[in-house]
């Protein structure tokens, strides 16, 4: 209440103020206005008078100008006339002005004799007076004057009152606005406060409630995104409290974000730790005149922000959002993640040349190309491996920097785009933990041996201690490359390979997703029926079945052949037209090279001919929304979906089959799955296909959409186990364990598979 009465205090001596400051300038400004309509009106009249005076003839008319001047002297027009000689004296006073002033009648003013009109303001007694006076004229020679009189009080008894209504009005406004102030306050801020804490209490008490709807406005927002936070961290640190203890009596292990935490600081032991990836977890970007802060849609970001949270580590990427240099200080560096700042992103700057190169050149269109197997042919150019070679080395100059003078960092590589970094790194840092982890697949040593650098990329990756892939025949993949292209020793039971004296493990370690828990059944399967009914709407489209696929336009992820297998699943089974729409998301990626733009090209024309074949006023077969979406975007088609179709031509790992799974807390929904695809060797209970048989496709929707309830609820309850068990954390934990339990005096015994995947294992444990 002591905040209630100090704001309301404050709020009524300003409005007091700011109403005196008005009232003043209003009762001036008035109190002018009527002074100049009572200057205007007496000169009207003396005008008037003195043509009359003067028209009268010198002599014998006294009486008819005593008439005159009395008549207007009468009260309900002005005080009274005088009218004065040529020597100043009054020679006719109207009677009642002569009783009022009397001995105080004024004497001409000066100037008027000469020809000149004067009026002023004057008191007398306790009687405010004007007097106007113009001269009279006989011929042309001045013969006296005329001056007119009005009683000026009236004015100051106006003003009076306008200061009365003045200061009723402030004081109703005071009474009503701390009225109004009092209600605002209990209902905006008091309010959603006694909420915000009660829900608080019911958190703290172990009691399952809903969020309160708490208000957004400006004034609270940062307290409501501080409590929702320290309020999940809560509801996270008991769930997980739960969820161990629980496995703890059924003899299981699943890993948590609290779990991974407690591990990794036991196992990174204080030691340096840096991620370096092309893509940063945090962009910035001019809106205007402000900045905005934009987490790319990664599942790297996912993976590695609870490592480098609970190390306080370093993540190095490329700093590519048009803000970013705005954001960082002189050593290029910034703290993240806004608002509650964890760790530190050190950026990298790449010339408009090295991009072209080194990313879009040398990595995407021939790495990418090369790897995928995607009969799109790879391009490789002398001048973009160059670009590659010095993109690397800037990236390694950066990682010795801020590993600093730290023993034994540990260094954790991201993806094609920096094959050569572990040597680099090791070369001026042999005593760092290197690992880095391919997200794409690893093809066969025929189809990488089209590279004509095979030799340096090889010999780069093997400057690492640990080599991670998603599945392990591209481990396998890898190892018979090496095994064809270099001169080394391979242990292929331990999937190790020595070259010169150094050793370097080789393992899979396969990428997943968070998990999410399960709310009451009953609940979500209703919000599930709404929610897929607004996007419908959205959508402008009636439908009794959706499916979903979520891919970047890329020519690797099958989007033409879904497309196919779309129209000829409708060839089939008629029965579905009207009833089934297929809704692709596809962000547009990489679309300074050709062969891109041809994919975007390519889908979007399959899209309008299918679309054009079959659809109604109110249906269509295929939406395509070729745009960026959001995680929260897309989570609500996911949850919406009857099926979603995975189909990629070749892929690592592909998170979209694994997302979906964990976003159907429901239980619903079914999974076409690509044989080509990494997560077809966990998710075996998806309707596994080859994405270039059309038939099959076709027939994979007709499956999908008719399975039975339960058959549709325990397939999808043993992906849900396989993602919750393989969950990102699990992920982390394996990787970081396996590369912090190097030991570089003792590589043979040490870096066993089972020694480090066990080791891993109980440290986590």
């Amino acid at each position: 209440m002591r905040i209630s009465f100090r704001l309301i205090g404050s709020l009524v001596l300003a409005i007091s103020v700011i109403s005196v400051l008005f009232a003043i300038f209003q009762v001036n400004t008035e109190k002018r206005s009527k002074r100049n309509e009572l200057s205007r009106r007496a000169e009207i009249i003396a005008e008037s008078l003195r043509e009359s005076v003067e028209l009268l003839p010198p002599k014998g008319s006294e009486k008819r100008l005593r008439q005159i001047v009395e008549k207007f002297g009468s009260p309900e027009l002005l005080a009274g006339v005088v009218i004065y000689n040529k020597d100043g004296k009054p020679i006719l006073v109207t009677s009642d002005l002569g009783k009022r002033l009397g001995s105080k009648l004024p004497p001409v003013q000066n100037g008027v004799l000469q020809g000149k009109t004067v009026g002023r303001f004057f008191n007398a007694g306790q009687t405010e007076w004007h007097a106007y006076y113009v001269p009279l004229h006989t011929g042309e020679q001045i013969s006296g004057a005329l001056a007119v009189f009005n009683d000026a009080t009236y004015i100051e008894a106006q003003t009076a009152k306008t200061w009365r209504d003045t200061f009723t009005r402030v004081l109703v406004q005071v009474l009503v606005i701390a009225g109004i102030t009092l209600l605002v306050i209990r209902w905006s801020m008091v309010r959603p406060i006694t909420r915000m804490a009660q829900w608080m209490r019911d958190l703290r008490a172990g009691k399952t409630v809903p969020q309160p709807g708490l208000i957004g406005e400006d004034v609270l927002r940062p307290l409501t995104q501080e409590v929702t936070h320290m309020a999940t961290s809560l509801r996270r640190a008991r769930a997980s409290a739960q969820e161990e203890a629980r496995l703890r009596e059924a003899a299981e292990s699943l890993w948590t974000a609290e779990r991974l935490r407690v591990f990794l600081q036991g196992t990174l032991e204080g030691r340096k730790f840096c991620v370096v990836s092309n893509r940063e977890p945090y962009q910035q970007f001019y809106r205007g005149s402000s900045i905005e802060t934009i987490v790319p849609a990664s599942g790297l970001v996912t993976a590695m922000e609870p490592i480098l949270v609970a190390s306080d580590g370093t993540w190095i990427a490329h700093g590519a959002g048009d803000a970013d240099r705005a954001t960082v200080d002189e050593r290029d560096r910034l703290r993240v993640p806004p608002g509650d700042p964890r760790y530190t992103l050190r950026r990298v700057w790449l010339n408009r040349q090295e991009e072209d190169g080194y990313y879009y050149g040398f990595a995407n269109e021939g790495l990418w190309p090369l790897c995928h197997i995607a009969h799109t042919r790879p391009v490789f150019r002398a001048e973009d491996f160059r670009y590659y070679k010095e993109v690397n080395s800037k990236f390694a100059d950066a990682v010795i920097e801020e590993v600093g003078d730290v023993q034994n960092p540990i260094i954790l590589v991201q993806d094609y785009h920096f094959a050569l970094l572990p040597r680099l790194i090791k070369e001026k840092r042999p005593d760092a933990r290197v690992a880095i982890f391919w997200h794409i697949p690893w093809p066969n040593p025929e189809a990488f041996g089209i590279c004509p650098w095979q030799h340096e990329l090889l010999d780069g990756l093997l400057g690492a201690d640990l080599i991670g892939f998603h599945i392990e025949s591209h481990c396998r993949n890898f190892l018979e490359t090496v095994d064809r292209a270099l001169e080394s020793r391979i242990a292929w039971e331990r999937m190790n390979v020595t070259r010169g004296s150094h050793l370097t493990m080789v393992r899979p370690f396969p990428i997943s997703v968070e998990p999410q828990d399960a709310p009451d059944e009953t609940h979500e399967r209703e919000s599930v029926f709404l929610e897929r009914a607004e996007l419908l709407r959205e959508l402008n489209i009636e439908a009794d079945f959706v499916g979903i696929g979520v891919d970047r336009l890329d020519y690797t992820k099958g989007i033409p052949e879904r497309f196919h297998g779309v129209e000829r699943f409708l060839e089939r089974h008629p029965n579905y037209c009207g009833r089934f729409t297929f809704v692709q998301i596809a962000a547009p990626t990489r679309t300074r090279i050709n062969r891109y733009q041809d994919i975007i090209a390519e889908v979007e024309s399959e899209a309008e001919r299918i679309n054009r074949r079959f659809q109604t006023r109110r249906w269509k077969p295929i939406i395509l929304l070729a745009r960026h979406h959001s995680h929260k975007e897309i989570a609500r088609y996911y949850r919406a979906a009857d099926v979603c179709m995975v189909t990629s031509l070749h892929d690592g790992m592909n998170l979209v089959a694994k997302e979906f799974v964990a976003s159907r807390v429901d239980g619903g929904g079914a999974v076409i799955l690509s044989r080509f695809a990494g997560a077809a060797q966990e998710l075996l209970d998806a309707l596994i296909v080859n994405p270039y048989d059309t038939e099959q496709l076709a027939e994979a929707i007709r499956m999908a959409l008719e399975l039975t309830p339960e058959e549709r609820r325990g397939r999808m309850r043993t992906m849900r186990r396989v993602v919750k068990e393989g969950n990102i954390y699990r992920w982390a934990a394996d990787l970081i364990g396996a590369v912090s339990g190097i030991r570089l005096d003792m590589p043979e015994i040490v870096k066993s598979p089972a020694d480090a995947r066990t080791q891993a294992s109980g440290q986590a444990r």
